[in-house]
């Protein structure tokens, strides 16, 4: 049995996983009935993760230490090792312009240099600046691997590498499990990526937010309530069973607190039991004992079979007491590798001992910093890092040797095989698999169970807020109640007709306006996006897909009441069928509109950017459409602007549909005259006139000659090139345009890898 193997057997170790190898369903009629039990099982059986005897749900839950001396138990398997050497990454940065500078490089590249030559790669702009140099070392299951540093000393960058969240290409250097190179694809789904921040929606309650992980990340092979097994398991083992009904929150929503959040987030990743966990800061912003709590249950996770490994800007005594292995930075540069009980001995040796009752973190810390202050900087600590290493592993030769590639004979495939069959990787994976692509599906669920489970979110997080909904309904009723009074019964005359072109104008170009509400919809989900997508939680088409579903019921409510409210008090044409056509064009401008401020979000990073770029394209939309000039009258520069108005199309189908009737007359007699300096003419001039026009054009015309008809109208507004119909389907089928685009947006936009 291995060295950790032993150390969480050890009662020594305080505590015990709770579910790290707990069957989800029946364990006696899953497992073998020969085979002898599991550590899992056992602790089911004793009934761990019980609380205290106060009950307090703030604290982590207590375990029984199980006596395993029994010599028929199996033993837990061989321990993974994720090993890295030689990881160099480096950026270029822009240079400060100094002209003296650049003088002075000049003077030095003509005459006799003084400096040294740029390193590769530089330029008079640009510098190299490296944030990883050459940083080896290991970490295995059972143990918790913290990176500590100075703020920029490069430890998000370390877990950035060792999570392969670098771009290929950017990184030098080798990351192994178990000797074998990891592929990405297998990687993103035996580990996990907790963020710095809590990105959360802040209307779920925490056991929401939890089983919609497990709905995602657990395969549809698992029933519903096995799944909420897992939750349940989860909820004791984070410490979060008070809180459990309680939602997230945010600055105007009172929730949990500080400390909840952040174990829901690391909840979320770990739902499905990965063997590997990174973790960015996951103490930052805490007190203590919210801090300690957290990191208690990365110990319980650690010693349930999986590799935790986090960085932390400043351990406090308690916490470091349950870290097993430390690597300070330095500027990119490793200046310690070792466990915390080895760090007084590691700066004795170098000249500088930790005062008695002085927190050995905080020494080490404020020492490097004195050191990178100093005109030397880190360099010697670092070299002395480096021999104290060969030196240590020259006098324990045992511990490397812990890192063959097979230990005991067992290659990658067979270990993770032999962590799936104690229940890790709870997400569908198989131990039947031949190579390491096919040991893990892709994705644990179908598209069309991603789809469903995303509406549902949204559906439950929408329906959490209803005054938004209402206060835009309310904006469109209120919209559609001014035009109906603004535009109250127009009638067939000429001015009526004119009346008419204006409100159509209006409504269609307002229907696109109202749409801006979906704008910050997305941007506030993007980085919770990018999260979940980043281990192929669900797909972007699932996310794409059920984004445009969840969309449609809201704009059909949208759509009937602002055709209610105006069509039959501005005494528009058509009867029913009129009617309906009328609510299928605003129903089909609303997704057009939705669709393209959703493609918008994709594209532009912030909210009041976005809103000035939606009201700057529409205006340019509304000016195009035909309304303010004719096509023929649009210069031939501009011409493909009218083409791509999204205002086009379902202002002139709307037009079809009021004037196409060629029996409707809208001029006659001597309304001819209403719209030109006659208009003040007395009427009996008028006929007079009339019967002038008659002589000259040898046609009569009358006081009831229809001179102007509907079709007359579009004929003037120059709308004879499509139907109505084929005007409401290019604009149902612009808002699948955008929506296509937005996939694409998705795909190229949200890569969370560094270059």
């Amino acid at each position: 049995m291995s060295r950790i193997a032993a150390e969480n057997f050890s009662p020594a170790r305080g505590t015990l996983g709770i579910f790290s190898h707990m069957e989800l369903g029946d364990i006696s009629s899953s497992a073998d009935t020969s085979a002898s039990p599991t550590l899992g099982e056992l602790l089911k059986r004793v009934g761990d993760a019980r609380k205290e005897a106060t009950g307090d749900g703030n604290e982590t839950p207590v375990h029984q230490v199980v006596d395993l001396t029994d010599a028929t138990l199996e033993p837990r398997p061989l321990p993974f090792v994720l090993s890295f050497s030689n990881l160099t990454y480096s950026v270029k940065v822009r240079r400060k312009m100094n002209f003296p500078a650049i003088f002075s490089r000049e003077r030095n590249r003509l005459g006799a240099a003084t400096t040294a030559s740029p390193e590769a790669g530089e330029s008079l702009f640009t510098t190299t600046k490296t944030l990883l140099n050459d940083i080896s070392g290991e970490a295995r299951d059972g143990e918790i691997m913290a990176v500590l540093g100075a703020s920029g000393s490069g430890k998000s960058t370390l877990i950035d590498a060792l999570a392969n969240r670098i771009a290929k290409g950017s990184l030098k250097g080798t990351v192994t499990l178990n000797g074998e190179v990891l592929e990405s694809r297998l990687l993103k789904v035996i580990s996990a990526y907790v963020m710095q921040d809590d990105l959360l929606f802040p209307m779920l309650t925490v056991e929401e937010t939890l089983m919609f992980s497990a709905e995602f990340r657990l395969p549809r092979t698992l029933s519903r309530s096995k799944k909420k097994m897992r939750v349940q398991a989860l909820i004791d083992q984070l410490g979060l069973r008070n809180a459990a009904k309680t939602i997230i929150g945010d600055e105007g929503h009172r929730g949990v607190s500080g400390g909840e959040r952040r174990r829901v987030s690391i909840g979320i990743d770990i739902i499905h039991d990965p063997i590997i966990l990174f973790l960015d800061e996951p103490t930052s912003g805490l007190d203590s004992t919210s801090a300690f709590m957290v990191v208690k249950v990365l110990q319980r996770i650690a010693q349930s079979g999986s590799i935790v490994i986090m960085s932390v800007h400043q351990p406090s005594y308690r916490i470091l007491g349950l870290l097993d292995h430390l690597i300070f930075l330095s500027r990119g540069q490793t200046v310690y590798s070792g466990s915390p009980t080895s760090l007084p001995l590691f700066f004795a040796e170098f000249g500088h001992p930790i005062p008695d009752g002085e927190n050995r973190t905080e020494f080490a810390l404020d020492h490097i910093r004195e050191l990178e202050g100093s005109p030397g900087g880190s360099k010697s600590l670092v070299e002395f890092n480096k021999s104290w290493q060969s030196m240590k592993q020259s006098n324990n030769p045992g511990r490397s040797s812990e890192t063959d590639t097979e230990p005991h004979g067992l290659s990658l495939k067979e270990a993770i095989s032999a962590s799936i069959s104690r229940g890790k990787l709870v997400s569908g994976a198989t131990n039947t698999a031949t190579s390491q692509s096919s040991m893990v599906p892709r994705f644990a669920n179908p598209l069309w169970i991603e789809m469903a489970v995303l509406a549902k979110r949204s559906v439950t997080n929408t329906r959490r807020t209803p005054e938004l909904f209402g206060i835009r309904l309310g904006a469109v009723m209120v919209t559609g109640f001014i035009l109906a009074t603004v535009f109250w019964q127009l009638d067939n005359s000429p001015k009526g007709a004119q009346e008419r072109l204006g409100f159509f104008a209006f409504a269609m170009s307002t229907t696109y306006y109202s749409c801006a509400d979906a704008l910050p919809v997305f941007l506030q989900q993007r980085y919770i996006f990018i999260r979940e997508t980043a281990y192929n939680a669900y797909r972007r088409s699932s996310y794409v897909l059920s984004h445009a579903l969840v969309s449609l019921p809201p704009l059909v409510f949208l759509s009937v009441a602002f055709a209610c409210t105006t069509f039959w008090a501005v005494g528009l044409d058509g009867g029913v069928s009129g009617f309906l056509f009328y609510l299928l064009t605003i129903f089909a401008s609303f997704w057009a509109g939705n669709s393209f401020v959703t493609f918008l979000s994709g594209v532009v990073p912030h909210v009041m950017l976005g809103y000035t770029i939606v009201v700057a394209i529409l205006a340019y939309f509304l000016l195009f459409s035909g309304f303010f000039i004719n096509r023929n009258r649009i210069p031939s520069y501009w011409l493909w602007f009218h083409y791509i108005s999204l205002v086009k199309y379902p202002f002139e189908a709307v037009l079809q549909n009021e004037f196409s009737d060629p029996n409707k007359c809208f001029v006659k007699g001597v309304q001819i005259f209403d719209n030109s300096p006659l208009g003040a003419v007395p009427t009996a001039l008028k006929l007079k006139l009339l019967d002038n026009m008659s002589d000259t054009l040898g046609v009569k015309i009358t006081a009831s000659t229809c001179l102007t008809t509907g079709t007359d109208v579009l004929q003037q507004q120059g709308i004879t090139d499509l139907s109505k119909w084929n005007c409401l389907w290019i604009t149902v089928a612009w808002g699948f345009f955008f929506r296509i685009l937005f996939y694409f947006c998705l795909m190229l936009g949200s890569k969370n890898k560094r270059r």
